[in-house]
């Protein structure tokens, strides 16, 4: 792939702490792609380690939540050109080691989408009960809404080729919005794949997901998935 053909995008919100080491990381694991850190509205350094790092950064003048920054990603990636576009969160839980086994159901037209799963195979990684309940429900909402088994329907760790890219620019779900984008590409005919991913704990900073946030995730995200599948398909 000639440089630019794969952008990595790294959504990030007051990182400061976790992102040099981040991106230290994609560098060595896919040196020929270009990184875009989007910040979004961080009141700490992340733009300027992001900056110091000699990455491309889009700062973003508010707080959107990660669907109004991986759109402004995809937006950047459709602009750019870019062929593919690899999403890796900033705070040090996705291993960057694991991108070429994102990319390759890509490269090799097997999937639109590629998903790092943490479940999808025996990895050592342990969740509390309570998210594990929720990753079931989440994954059955999921597979009876679009016939497709995924079982990390909320890992941010994916690869998507241009047509995933062209989608998503378009339109990205709001709030928590990785459920709802699965459902909204399988409504645009879309092949998506799930890859076993071995994935870390947060390397710093602390997740932002309080417990009220996550009644609110697990009430307004299976709602809004129905609503999404019953949709037609958008137009390009």
């Amino acid at each position: 792939m000639r440089r630019g053909d794969l952008l990595i995008i790294v959504p990030a919100y007051n990182e400061e702490e976790s992102l040099p080491a981040v991106l230290v990381e994609i560098r060595e694991a896919v040196p020929d792609a270009e990184i875009l850190v989007v910040n979004d509205g961080s009141t700490d350094a992340t733009s300027r380690v992001a900056r110091a790092a000699g990455v491309l950064v889009a700062d973003l003048p508010i707080n959107l939540g990660i669907g109004g920054a991986m759109q402004t990603g995809y937006r950047f990636a459709r602009r750019r050109g870019s062929s593919v576009a690899v999403q890796v969160d900033a705070d040090g839980q996705h291993d960057p080691r694991e991108i070429p086994k994102l990319l390759a159901p890509i490269r090799e037209g097997r999937a639109s989408l590629a998903v790092g799963s943490r479940y999808a195979a025996p990895s050592g990684y342990r969740s509390t009960p309570l998210r594990r309940v929720g990753a079931a429900l989440l994954s059955w909402i999921v597979s009876t809404l679009t016939g497709v088994a995924v079982r990390d329907t909320t890992s941010g760790f994916r690869a998507a080729d241009r047509r995933v890219i062209d989608a998503y620019a378009r339109l990205y779900p709001v709030d928590y919005p990785e459920v709802e984008a699965l459902v909204y590409l399988h409504r645009q005919g879309l092949r998506i794949v799930e890859i076993p991913v071995v994935m870390r704990e947060r390397r710093g900073g602390r997740s932002s997901i309080t417990a009220r946030r996550a009644i609110y995730y697990m009430a307004k995200v299976p709602i809004a998935s129905v609503i999404g599948a019953l949709r037609g398909r958008e137009r390009p």
